[in-house]
């Protein structure tokens, strides 16, 4: 049986590219869409061997989709595929899960041996990553402990992004109290006072981009 795959990826065109790319190998693209929250909602229906991710995508960023979707899908492989090659990026992915990264720039290159080596039980990284990695690890990069759950994750990235809170309420199907308690805990867990310094928190674990 052929490699069920799902594209997530917010630009037509990219996955339209992707999805020719990876047929032509004989790789089945069995769903692509351009937000999180929707592939979430049909990972079940879909089923997916592996999933390949943007990592800024609006609204839910492909980290957190990774999480949602090993939940929904257990032992589909994320494969993270991105313009960043900044620690922060790398590690956050590999704290979410992801068996594979894969820069943009080396996408009609890397990926479809990317999805072979993750099938294979094993990771991959494009060449380049592993300095990153190194340069991290030598530097002191090591990964912040976790600190927020899930939900708190989705608003903190829909705070920073600039949204309302009576947005937010809507987007996640929440009362609006409920969004300002989620926004007091990010700010005492996180030991932050203002809405500045959520976001550069974002930025700085890759949930948003600068």
């Amino acid at each position: 049986m052929s490699t069920r795959v799902l594209i997530v990826d917010d630009h037509e065109v990219f996955r339209e590219g992707l999805r020719s790319l990876l047929e032509s190998r004989g790789i089945d693209v069995a769903g692509e869409f351009s937000d999180g929250r929707r592939a979430l909602r049909q990972a079940r229906k879909i089923r997916p061997d592996v999933a390949i991710l943007d990592v800024s995508l609006p609204g839910l960023n492909g980290l957190d989709t990774l999480r949602g979707l090993e939940r929904e899908c257990p032992g589909v492989r994320g494969i993270m595929l991105t313009m960043h090659d900044e620690d922060t990026y790398v590690l956050e992915a590999l704290r979410a899960g992801a068996r594979g990264y894969v820069l943009k720039s080396q996408a009609f290159v890397d990926l479809t041996q990317a999805i072979e080596t993750v099938m294979q039980g094993s990771v991959y990284m494009s060449p380049g990553i592993a300095g990153t990695l190194v340069r991290a690890s030598l530097g002191g990069g090591g990964q912040e402990p976790e600190r927020l759950t899930p939900r708190e994750r989705e608003v903190l990235q829909l705070v920073a992004e600039g949204r309302t809170n009576k947005e937010i309420a809507g987007l996640l199907s929440i009362s609006i109290k409920t969004v300002e308690t989620h926004r007091g805990a990010i700010l005492r867990k996180l030991d932050l006072h203002d809405t500045a310094s959520l976001v550069r928190y974002a930025i700085r674990r890759g949930l948003i981009e600068a």
